[in-house]
């Protein structure tokens, strides 16, 4: 079966199972893990600039897309040539469906559920009894931040933490009146590109506050990257916060 990725962590999760690039056709320039694979996988555009002309040319057998990632009016003008797969992925149950039914279409049924089971253990910590108000921030000037119908929101959620902006929906702009009430503010090295300089510009704006530089890809990859994430994910919370 010869596939085409629309989705950077889709890509990774392919590779995951097994696949080769002989079998995974085409994927975005986003797309960067394995590196040693996608190298020599061609790139159809960006996640919401697809070439359609040059998915056209490869003529996919299926092509695998994402209802936030995608843009709609691409996506399905891709439908009307091809089979095309959109998933929709906001929560940790989501995305162990998601890995449970690509096991059964690429008859690799046991590589899914491994991954389940790993992915599943990262989440049974000890959880502290008042959850830890965290403000995750996505993006500097504005600075934005996640709602509760985001999958960044669900890791945040399930690693026992409490996403201070629980009661907004997807990525609301905020000020920096509103992260007084954080006890933590993590910095995701994506979309935008949190450093360290970063975390001091605001700590002289926050004086008191916990900044931390977070891997933003352990928080928003959905698919088989938490998988590699474990070990950093329970440092995190058990390293800093017990």
């Amino acid at each position: 079966m010869n596939i085409i990725s629309l989705v950077p962590s889709i890509t990774e999760t392919l590779f995951g199972f097994g696949l080769t690039d002989h079998e995974v056709i085409g994927r975005t320039k986003f797309c960067i893990h394995p590196k040693e694979l996608v190298k020599n996988v061609e790139i159809i555009g960006g996640t919401k600039n697809l070439n359609i002309s040059k998915i056209k040319s490869l003529s996919p057998d299926l092509i695998i897309a994402n209802k936030e990632e995608n843009d709609k009016a691409q996506v399905e003008e891709l439908m009307k040539d091809f089979k095309v797969w959109v998933t929709d992925i906001e929560t940790l149950e989501d995305n162990q469906n998601f890995l449970t039914k690509l096991g059964i279409l690429l008859n690799k049924e046991e590589i899914a559920q491994n991954f389940n089971q790993i992915i599943n253990s990262i989440f049974n910590l000890k959880k502290t009894t008042d959850p830890i108000k965290v403000a995750y921030l996505i993006w500097k000037n504005p600075y934005m931040t996640v709602g509760s119908d985001t999958f960044i929101h669900e890791i945040i959620e399930k690693l026992g933490f409490e996403n201070l902006f629980k009661n907004e929906k997807r990525y609301p702009e905020i000020s920096l009146d509103q992260m007084q009430e954080a006890d933590f503010i993590f910095l995701s090295t994506e979309p935008f590109p949190f450093q360290q300089k970063h975390a001091e510009e605001l700590q002289n704006e926050l004086p008191g506050k916990k900044i931390i530089v977070v891997d933003g890809e352990a928080f928003s990859w959905y698919g088989t990257h938490l998988a590699k994430c474990s070990e950093y994910l329970q440092t995190l919370f058990s390293g800093n916060f017990q």
